[in-house]
């Protein structure tokens, strides 16, 4: 395996910048920060934080999947929130994708975010050893 692979989703957003989706590494994904993009407009979802939230994470687990893994095998999140205001409304979404033993995790205040956003959440995850390798290829 190469030291470093790309990972892409047909079904997740497209980078709207010189980057990839996700890289893996061995055993270990590393996904680019996600946005609450819809996968087929590429705007911001409409509602808030509470659905930028939502919509980012289902992005992220559209790369855990595309790689063969999902939300259980993340490790590690860091969440940029245009406010520190919005962080309950944040946490309650994000509670409901991190059920048992929740990664460890970083929330950062950022002065801006791409597009306006108000959440951006990249995550860090082990891949599990099932021999599963995902869709790698750029749509």
């Amino acid at each position: 395996m190469q030291h470093k692979q790309p990972v892409f989703s047909h079904q997740a957003p497209q980078a709207i910048g010189p980057y990839s989706p996700a890289i893996r590494s061995a055993d270990l994904l590393f996904t680019s920060g996600q946005l609450g993009l819809d996968p087929v407009t590429g705007e911001l979802v409409a509602g808030g934080t509470a659905a930028q939230t939502r919509r980012a994470l289902q992005n992220c687990a559209l790369l855990l999947e595309a790689a063969g893994a999902s939300t259980a095998d993340v490790l590690k999140t860091t969440v940029f929130l245009r406010s520190l205001d919005d962080f309950q409304e944040m946490n309650s979404v994000y509670a409901e994708f991190f059920t048992q033993d929740p990664p460890a995790r970083t929330t950062v205040q950022a002065a801006a975010l791409p597009k306006g956003a108000t959440v951006e959440i990249e995550c860090l995850a082990r891949l599990p050893s099932t021999g599963r390798t995902g869709s790698r290829r750029k749509r």
